[in-house]
């Protein structure tokens, strides 16, 4: 059996020993020998080379890869030869080198302690790996400087070193919360090879900081009209421990003292420490609210800060203002004086400063207008005179304005009734009026309404009629007409007689029930209107009633000779008064014919001698409708040496007062008809 060592490092190609001479046989036989290598192993590490008969590296030997952490390490080879055959066992120690640097597991290790720990309390680390061995191997660990902490190496049964971390120094895990070392591991090789490892130290906190807040009193200011779920503020508030010790929880603080409105009003998130608003705020119900947060930690004993908030309601022009109605008087009469007090009106508006000054107005056109009485209260008076028939009542509508931004504004309407005064006096619609009556009509008879009104209303716009006597008939107007007081229609009394009483003068009075009563008068002219009821009257010649008038005339009068005249007269007027002239028919022929118009007889042929006395019968007959009529009879003498009295013939009645009178009368009729 031939035994080599070869250091791990060696190239490939490297001689390990000399063959031929170890087994003693010649180089030049060793190719007829059929000198072969045979490996025990799957791998081959090694080749022969017959030339020089010498065992050489087929590939790099890694010690660690093929024998692991054992102590030794060793390849079996089996060498054959032939003629004669012979088997030869060659065992190849590979010798370790320093090729690997120690290496630890991870490349950083994090430690805990707390921060409480007692100087001498040891942390163990973890152990760094070498795969060389014997000298190769860790020899030794270093731990960079720290004020806290130094190193400590152990050796265990089997010679493996065992660093920990020592703590020499009391921590504050709020001034040093971590701690960084490198931990060096050291072999013993040549040239010396290490690995380091990184160590982090978190100091464990203990719960030895209460929380605080920052600012520990706040004051936020906040709008009234804000939505709900309007960030208030969010807690500052700073716990320099950590972990569960640094876990604040938030909640509201409620004493007997101050009682917990403001817990309606606002809601708190007990791990971020958001204030927000959960219900509308009034700056008008609350200007100003004291909050009082506590803030708990989660160590263990638990400990606790307080912050103290302010929350300041800015008001905001939410309420609009608020008209009052404390007195009204109505209805107010038409006569009251400028200065009368119509209402009394309050206003208020639940808003501070600008927002509260509330101004009220009406429309300029109104008969008032608003006098301040005192603070939020105004007198509505009048400023003009009322008429109640222009206007019976007033819409009058307040507005009242804040002095906020935006402005606020509301308004109130109420009916002012304007009460009557009785100041107006009934009005006739035609002052002078004109009526006409038949002359005949029944009593009772309508003649004529007369219509007034009175701008007045009740009583005062109740009207009565009535006539009065105005003194220029002999007889009082009463006889003749009355009026119904109710309506104003006049009536006939009695049958008027056109020849008597042509026109009248009806005075008429209106009057209402006002009091002090105030009345009017208005004049109806009454024109009686002629009827034909009376018949002509013959004025000449007169003769009595059933006689006949005697007339002489010459012999030989010549046709056209005035025999004599008919005059006739008739009381009626008009048509009714146009008389006509004529004969009536008679069974002979009569030698005269009478003027239609003037009534004059004429002798119409030339007269026979001694004629005899001719009779003639003139109907005097009017226009009329019926046409009325009277006649006269006339004897009519031939006479010869005849002298003809025409003083006596033409004998004429002169006209009587009486009939100036109808004329007179006659003419104011027409003039006052031709007026209207």
């Amino acid at each position: 059996q031939l035994r080599y060592s070869v250091p791990e490092d060696r190239e490939p190609g490297s001689s390990v020993g000399d063959l031929a001479k170890d087994l003693g046989v010649e180089v030049g036989s060793l190719a007829a020998r059929k000198l072969r290598l045979v490996s025990e192993g799957g791998q081959r590490h090694f080749q022969v080379d017959l030339a020089a008969g010498v065992l050489l590296l087929d590939s790099r030997l890694d010690r660690e890869a093929l024998c692991g952490q054992s102590p030794t390490c060793s390849l079996h080879l089996q060498l054959v030869m032939e003629n004669p055959l012979q088997l030869h066992r060659v065992e190849v120690d590979v010798l370790d080198v320093n090729d690997n640097a120690p290496q630890f597991p991870k490349p950083e290790v994090v430690l805990e302690i707390t921060e409480v720990a007692n100087p001498g309390t040891r942390l163990p680390l973890e152990v760094a790996e070498d795969p060389d061995m014997g000298s190769n191997s860790i020899s030794t660990y270093e731990l960079s400087p720290s004020e806290h902490f130094t190193l400590s190496i152990n050796v265990r049964g089997d010679g493996v070193k065992m660093p920990e971390i020592v703590l020499e120094k009391a921590l504050d895990r709020e001034r040093v919360a971590v701690h960084h070392l490198t931990l060096t591991a050291l072999d013993g090789g040549n040239p010396v090879k290490s690995g380091t490892v990184k160590v982090t130290i978190h100091v464990l906190d203990a719960n030895d900081n209460p929380p605080v807040c920052d600012p520990p009193i706040s004051t936020v200011y906040l709008k009234e009209n804000m939505p709900v779920g309007t960030l208030v503020t969010k807690l500052n508030v700073t716990d320099l421990d950590e972990g569960p010790n640094r876990d604040v929880e938030y909640s509201f603080k409620i004493s007997n003292n101050a009682p917990g409105k403001f817990t309606k009003l606002f809601s708190l998130d007990p791990r971020t420490g958001e204030i927000r608003t959960k219900g509308p705020l009034d700056y008008e119900e609350s200007s100003a609210y004291e909050i009082v947060v506590r803030a708990r930690d989660k160590g263990s004993p638990a400990m606790e800060g307080h912050c103290h908030l302010r929350v300041e309601l800015i008001d905001v022009n939410d309420n609009s203002p608020e008209i009052v109605l404390t007195s009204l008087s109505s209805p107010v009469p038409e006569d009251a004086t400028l200065g009368t007090v119509i209402a009394l009106i309050g206003v208020k508006d639940s808003d501070s400063g600008d927002n509260g000054q509330v101004h009220l107005q009406i429309a300029k056109e109104l008969p008032f207008k608003l006098v301040s009485s005192f603070k939020e209260h105004f007198s509505l008076v009048t400023n003009g005179p009322l008429d109640r028939e222009k206007a019976s009542g007033y819409n009058i509508t307040v507005r009242a304005m804040d002095s906020g931004s935006p402005q606020r504004a509301t308004q109130k309407t109420f009916y002012l009734r304007i009460a009557d005064v009785n100041d107006n006096a009934p009005n006739f619609s035609n002052p002078f009026d004109t009526a006409h009556v038949q002359e005949n009509a029944l009593p009772g008879t309508s003649v004529f309404s007369v219509s007034a009104s009175d701008p007045d209303e009740g009583s005062n716009a109740k009207l009565s009629y009535s006539i009065l006597h105005n003194g220029m008939q002999d007889v009082p107007i009463s006889t003749y007409f009355r009026i119904d007081q109710d309506n104003g229609t006049i009536y006939t009394v009695r049958a008027l007689d056109y020849e008597q009483d042509k026109v009248f003068q009806v005075p008429v009075e209106v009057k209402d029930a006002g009091s002090p009563a105030l009345s009017s008068t208005a004049v109806v002219h009454v024109f009686v209107l002629d009827e034909n009821d009376n018949a002509p009257t013959i004025v000449y010649p007169s003769v009595p009633k059933g006689s006949a008038f005697h007339q002489t005339i010459p012999a030989l009068a010549e046709p056209g000779y005035l025999v004599t005249k008919i005059v006739a007269i008739d009381a009626d007027s008009g048509h009714n008064a146009w008389l006509s002239y004529q004969l009536q028919e008679n069974a002979e022929a009569l030698p005269f014919q009478v003027e239609r118009r003037s009534g004059e007889i004429r002798v119409a042929q030339t007269l026979r001698e001694s004629e005899d006395p001719h009779r003639l019968v003139v109907e005097v007959r009017d226009n009329g409708t019926p046409s009325l009529s009277a006649s006269v009879v006339l004897v009519i003498s031939p006479e010869e040496n005849h002298v003809q009295d025409f003083s006596k013939s033409l004998d004429l009645p002169k006209s009587s007062p009486k009939d100036t009178n109808l004329t007179l009368y006659l003419i104011i009729s027409l003039v006052s008809i031709s007026l209207v």
